[in-house]
């Protein structure tokens, strides 16, 4: 195992251990809410104290970005090295004890991604990708599903729920791939919705507006799993702009396609 996926997995296991020693008092557990129907909580937070301290007595001098604590640019900015941290992806799922929720950890350098590690504790499942060296499920390797057509596919989704998103965009595209699927599951963790692409669970996936610890490390580990990973236009922006597409060779470009077409019948 490379150096940096062993210190994220060490990280996701604690993390994933806070996690799941609180899952019985979440009715009790201090939470606010950042911003409409986005909460945090004190597992939240504890789970990424543990994370980022653990990153940090391996690797001191690497930069790292949270969800929840932000970037730490004052003492590190040199470095070229970034950790992506998801402490907690699906809140929400958790606090209604909804088991689909995942510790995401992310390491890039420069602008390449390097590491990912996608956690569930509920079920003790890990997503595992390191560059060039395949993706794994405990251990086991895994592979994109190879579904040619859109047809009988199974796409995962997560529905807009902040304030100043564009719904309509967005049901513009459900509705066209509800028509040309099988089915299409909202889960409410980004990260392990790809995860399951990877694994897959699901044949593709597509989003609006996540932000890059929502995906880091899915993305690596569905590039790493045979599958291919963009924005809605089929470019590279997809770290930046939240906006992804991800599945197998010939399912992704038919995705681009159905995205394109929907949005222009607007």
């Amino acid at each position: 195992m490379q150096p940096t996926l062993h210190t994220a997995v060490n990280a996701a296991r604690k993390a994933g251990n806070i996690v799941s020693r609180n899952l019985a008092r979440v009715d009790s557990l201090s939470r606010h809410a950042k911003q409409r129907n986005d909460f945090v909580t004190e597992i939240d937070l504890q789970a990424e104290r543990e994370i980022i301290g653990m990153i940090r007595r391996v690797y001191p001098d690497h930069r790292i970005l949270a969800e929840e604590s932000g970037s730490d640019t004052v003492r590190d900015e040199a470095s070229e090295y970034q950790w992506i941290i998801d402490p907690l992806d699906g809140t929400t799922n958790y606090l209604h004890g909804f088991p689909h929720y995942s510790v995401s950890i992310a390491l890039r350098y420069r602008n390449t991604l390097e590491t990912g590690v996608i956690y569930d504790p509920f079920r003790g499942e890990l997503f595992c990708a390191s560059r060039g060296h395949g993706a794994t499920l405990n251990d086991r390797k895994i592979r994109v599903a190879r579904l040619p057509t859109l047809e009988g596919s199974l796409l995962g989704t997560g529905f807009p729920f902040r304030e100043n998103q564009d719904t309509g965009t967005y049901l513009a595209t459900l509705e066209a791939f509800m028509l040309r699927t099988s089915g299409i599951r909202r889960a409410g963790s980004a990260a392990l919705d790809l995860a399951y692409v990877a694994a897959g669970r699901l044949d593709g996936f597509w989003e609006f507006g996540l932000n890059i610890w929502d995906i880091a490390a899915g993305c690596l580990i569905i590039q790493e799993a045979g599958g291919l990973v963009g924005d809605t236009a089929g470019g590279h922006t997809h770290l930046d702009s939240g906006d992804i597409v991800a599945a197998n060779a010939k399912l992704f470009r038919q995705m681009l396609n159905t995205i394109h077409q929907a949005v222009k019948d607007r």
